[in-house]
């Protein structure tokens, strides 16, 4: 207990001590006190301005105290103890971020979002599956879903997502010809390059959500880029004949169907026409030969003169000849007689 209090005496002479030397300090040099006094202004100016920040809104705020996570800030204007004591780091979680691999967009901000001069080449340079070499050129757009992970669970979260894309890709076009790869399977790859990048960064805790992956251009090597240029041009010929074969084919083919369809049309028409015709002229002639059975002599008279009406219309020059008549000339010249003079010719005949 003894010695408990004897170390306690010691600190409290100490502090006494120097506590002397200091105001012995300032009681005998007036520059001393001016000094110290702007050195507390300046701490206090210093310290206001370090006590305020302001958070984006497209962003939060990771405020760390003494280095030791603290919390989440949302947008707008904060507090924070300053000097030091409380750093905030903002994060945009809202903004969509991307990264470019084997080519570069002026003016970026963001140091891991375009390859360096020397491995905008290399990334591009890729094995397919039939070994044949192709330049793959893709972009990664991305955002941070946890800020938390993407501060503090990874080493430099953006440049280990560049090293991600680039093994998730290399093994995705490794595994197909270098035709699917130029052509046909560009959408297959993006597909398949996003769901694997993303299982990726899950598993790594990176705090990044994968939008989307989009190839750019994608070429073969240089030396034999003009030959695979020509076959293109080959293939693109032979789609564009496809193409007009078959925009000829839907032109023609639907004309001719409707032709067909017309054409069956009309035969099933005058085939209908033909039977109900063939129908009639048997009912009429049923119901002709009932009464010839009952009256021979008048049926006959009757069509007798039914087919004179029918026939004689028709001929332009009409004559007749009578072998009871009692005339110079037994020739009776219809054409020159009023047809009403025929008419009572014809009334007579009949009396």
């Amino acid at each position: 207990m003894q010695e408990s209090n004897d170390g306690g005496d010691k600190v409290e002479n100490l502090f006494q001590y120097y506590k002397d030397i200091f105001v012995k300090f300032l009681g005998k040099n007036d520059q001393a006190k001016l000094l110290v006094f702007a050195i507390l202004i300046l701490s206090l100016v210093f310290g206001l301005w370090t006590s305020y920040y302001t958070v984006p809104s497209d962003s939060v705020a990771v405020v760390q105290r003494f280095g030791k996570y603290l919390k989440e800030i949302p947008p707008g204007l904060h507090f924070k103890l300053p000097m030091g004591i409380d750093t905030a780091t903002i994060v945009p979680v809202k903004r969509q971020l991307k990264q470019e691999f084997g080519f570069a967009t002026p003016g970026s901000l963001d140091k891991y979002q375009s390859p360096g001069p020397r491995d905008a080449e290399k990334e591009t340079q890729m094995v397919t599956g039939d070994l044949n070499a192709a330049l793959v050129e893709w972009v990664v757009q991305y955002r941070i879903s946890d800020p938390v992970k993407f501060l503090f669970e990874v080493r430099k979260p953006s440049l280990t997502l560049r090293y991600v894309s680039e093994s998730v890709m290399r093994e995705v076009v490794g595994d197909r010809t270098v035709d699917e790869v130029i052509t046909i399977g560009r959408q297959e790859i993006e597909i398949e390059a996003l769901t694997k990048m993303q299982a990726l960064s899950t598993k790594y805790e990176m705090g990044i959500s994968i939008d989307q992956v989009q190839l750019k251009n994608i070429n073969p090597p240089l030396p034999v880029q003009e030959s695979f240029n020509e076959v293109n041009q080959a293939q693109q010929e032979k789609e564009k004949l496809i193409n007009q074969a078959r925009r000829d084919y839907n032109k023609v083919i639907p004309l001719a169907e409707g032709e067909k369809d017309q054409r069956i049309r009309e035969a099933d028409g005058y085939r209908l026409k033909r039977i109900n015709e063939a129908k009639g002229d048997v009912a009429r002639f049923n119901s002709l030969l009932a009464e010839y059975i009952k009256a021979p002599q008048v049926t006959r008279r009757r069509i007798y003169i039914e087919t004179l009406q029918e026939v004689l219309p028709q001929i332009h020059s009409k004559v007749i000849v009578d072998e009871q008549t009692r005339n110079l000339l037994p020739l009776l010249n219809l054409n020159s007689i009023p047809q009403g003079k025929i008419q009572s010719k014809k009334a007579e005949n009949h009396e």
